[in-house]
């Protein structure tokens, strides 16, 4: 087969047709020779030498190839691990650029640029040639009819994210045809939306969906996968496995398709995105992209042994941040995503790697420096992962402006407010008003900067957070010694399923307790999907390999738990309805005309004094939140008023009497919550000034002020 090779543009970097013909453009700066390989229908190869060379970029202009067209690259190269060189012609690569990627990554020892028979391990040598396990790139069509579509923009206050999968959100969805479910066109259907409308989302932070390694060699070995997708091997193709439609560039328009029509349906899309390190692991890992391109530019390497690469993400590399060429391919992807995808926003896993200019994390470093003079995305939704694994990775309330962060301190103490721990009311106080002490107190952020979560992905569900004290993940097949230990969770008295019906109330109870707290509380809240079914994944608390029925969503829970589902919508309505819970300022604490925008109060109606947050045994507390000192103003530059609350909560295991605080002045109380009750209190009850009124143990009583 004859290919025609003209010079080309050095720009941009991958494939791109422009309808005549297909420019491809790979960096690497210590190749010595690129070959571009194309793969007809029947995986029949024709490559040719990419001879152009420009600031490290290997290009060529192709006529005649268009959509559809998969391919790949060799690059030449020293073989020299110890200097941190890997090049291998034998390993046919995906190019970091792809807009799209056809198959997944079949396991087999002509992955690796090593021979795996060899005693010298990785600083062997193999001959293998690994084209026939390797998924290819494909060059695609860009153009797509958006009808107008553009971000959505919604204001952050106003904002309510949902993290799901896209494959486990609709794979069971008895309403979504079967050919659609578990695809970026199932979470385009009417029945998907719907029930994220109804729920009153604002956002879905969709799990990764980057092309990820699928089926990594320890995991396909047990019959399992990487269903989680946090080891990307493209940042720019849709996974393919997610469409519906097609795999050669089908996937792209697909994806285009679920967000245009998330956002008509007044919902922002943010991927939750992993730059940090890719599927190609440690020094034993496979051959599969940036490691044959030049490893050496692109990965974070030890200083005086080149061979090893540093690890802050557990998963046997880390990227380079730091690097020039690094920084543009991450750069480069995040702006694909925005405006050719429609992207709103990203939820960076693992930030912190990302700002280790060497060791240490920099606040400062590069990867912060170029988002934040970027005039797009400077402009999106940007949610850090807090910390990674390395040494000093700890790093909740220090990223800086411009960055909301999930906030695993709020997580971990309202799990330990419920659970009964002493030594949490003050820090129960501060999650509750936004954690001023992380984001105020530290470099002057705004409420906006917490991502308030009680569950994740990662860990337990909510039904399962109430439901089990240890982790039962036997079914990863690793002896139960994968996830968390400590999960800050509590039984009810009976480890898993059970039909005590006093045990299930109370189950029930605590659900709403924390549900309660999340929408209630100051900051940005952030909803697990299928919480509101009562989702249960059995106990399991580290779902990564399990694409099977403890991660999808039984659909059928719907029916069983009705009460759950119309608590969260109406609970959702309840904060969108009232800005009092979703202020853009802090709390001030402080008097105004007698009536301060908040104040605390003790069981016995008096204010809750300095002294006593030093206290580690009380569990009970209200809080009243002033409608009418609310210091920011509407679109329209009008003053904000709102209903003022009192919300009374008891961690206690006994039922108290909480006096109505007389500091409030001669007022009338509604009471519109009651979490001993499963639903909204449908039927008027008032209560008067230094009134008692009976707050069960472990709940949450929410009054509303007569005006």
């Amino acid at each position: 087969m004859h290919v025609s090779v003209w010079p080309g543009n050095v720009y941009p970097l991958g494939a791109y047709w422009d309808g005549k013909g297909t420019n491809f453009a790979l960096f690497s700066e210590n190749a010595t020779a690129v070959e571009l390989c194309l793969f007809d229908r029947d995986d029949q190869e024709t490559r040719v030498k990419l001879t152009e060379v420009n600031n490290f970029v290997w290009y060529g202009y192709l006529p005649g190839v268009g959509p559809g067209q998969r391919y790949g690259y060799r690059v030449h190269g020293a073989y020299e691990p110890e200097q941190g060189f890997r090049f291998n012609p034998n390993k046919l690569l995906i190019d970091p650029y792809g807009k799209a990627i056809d198959g997944d990554v079949r396991n087999g020892p002509e992955l690796f640029g090593y021979d795996w028979n060899s005693p010298d391990a990785d600083l062997s040598f193999s001959e293998l040639d690994s084209a026939a396990l390797m998924p290819k790139s494909v060059v695609v069509d860009q153009s797509f009819n958006w009808e107008g579509d553009q971000l959505l923009r919604t204001p952050w206050h106003e904002t309510i994210i949902y993290e799901v999968h896209v494959k486990g959100f609709t794979k069971l969805h008895p309403d979504i045809p079967e050919a659609l479910r578990g695809t970026y066109a199932g979470m385009a259907h009417p029945a998907a939306i719907e029930h994220l409308q109804r729920l009153g989302i604002t956002a879905v932070e969709l799990m990764p969906i980057h092309h990820f390694l699928a089926y990594p060699g320890h995991l396909a070995d047990k019959g399992l996968k990487n269903y989680w997708g946090y080891d990307s091997i493209n940042y720019f193709a849709p996974h393919a496995a997610y469409s519906a439609n097609g795999a050669l560039g089908q996937q792209v328009a697909e994806f285009k398709e679920m967000v245009k029509a998330l956002h008509r349906a007044g919902i922002e899309v943010i991927l939750d995105v992993v730059y940090n390190h890719t599927g190609e692991g440690n020094h034993l890992g496979p051959t599969l992209s940036l490691r044959g391109i030049d490893n050496s530019n692109y990965y974070h390497l030890v200083g005086d042994n080149k061979r090893y690469y540093m690890d802050f993400t557990g998963c046997g590399n880390s990227l380079s941040a730091g690097h020039p060429q690094v920084l543009k391919l991450i750069t480069d992807s995040l702006r694909y995503w925005v405006t050719e995808m429609h992207v709103d926003g990203f939820r960076f896993d693992l930030a912190s790697a990302l700002a280790r200019e060497l060791y240490e994390v920099d606040s400062l470093a590069a990867f912060f420096n170029i988002i934040h003079q970027d005039p797009i995305l400077a402009d999106v939704k940007l949610i850090a992962e807090p910390w990674d694994v390395g040494e000093g990775g700890y790093q909740v309330g220090n990223f800086p402006v411009l960055w909301s962060e999930w906030n695993g301190k709020y997580r971990d103490t309202v799990r330990d407010f419920w659970r009964g721990e002493d030594e949490t009311l003050g820090e129960f106080a501060y999650r509750l008003t936004g954690s001023p002490d992380l984001y105020f107190q530290q470099n002057g952020r705004r409420p906006n900067a917490s991502i308030n979560f009680i569950t994740a992905h990662d860990g337990f569900t909510l039904n399962d957070l109430v439901s089990y004290n240890e982790k039962h993940n036997e079914a990863n097949s690793e002896d139960n010694r994968d996830g968390e230990s400590h999960n800050r969770s509590w039984n009810c008295g009976v480890e898993g399923e059970t039909d005590d019906p006093e045990v299930l109330k109370l189950r029930e109870r605590q659900r709403r307790n924390l549900l309660v707290t999340l929408m209630l509380s100051q900051g940005i809240p952030m909803l697990l999907g299928g919480d509101e079914l009562g989702r249960s994944q059995r106990g399991n608390n580290n779902g990564y390999c399990q694409d099977s029925e403890i991660s999808w969503f039984d659909w059928n829970l719907v029916n069983g738990n009705q009460d759950l589902v119309n608590f969260c919508r109406e609970l959702i309505y309840f904060r969108r309805q009232h800005p009092v819970f979703r202020r853009r300022k802090w709390f001030q604490g402080q008097a105004i005309r007698g009536v301060p925008d908040i104040a605390w109060f003790d069981p016995d109606g008096t204010e809750h004094t300095e002294e006593e947050w030093q206290e580690g045994y009380p569990k009970s507390i209200g809080v009243f939140l002033n409608g009418d000192r609310i210091p920011s103003p509407g679109p329209q530059g009008q003053k904000i008023r709102d209903d003022s609350f009192l919300l009374l909560f008891n961690a206690y295991w006994e039922t108290i009497e909480f006096v109505l605080p007389q500091a409030l002045a001669d007022k009338e109380w509604q009471m519109l919550i009651d979490t001993k009750e499963p639903r909204f209190i449908q039927e008027e009850r008032i209560f008067a000034s230094h009134q008692a009124v009976p707050l069960m143990a472990r709940s949450i009583i929410v009054l509303r002020q007569f005006t």
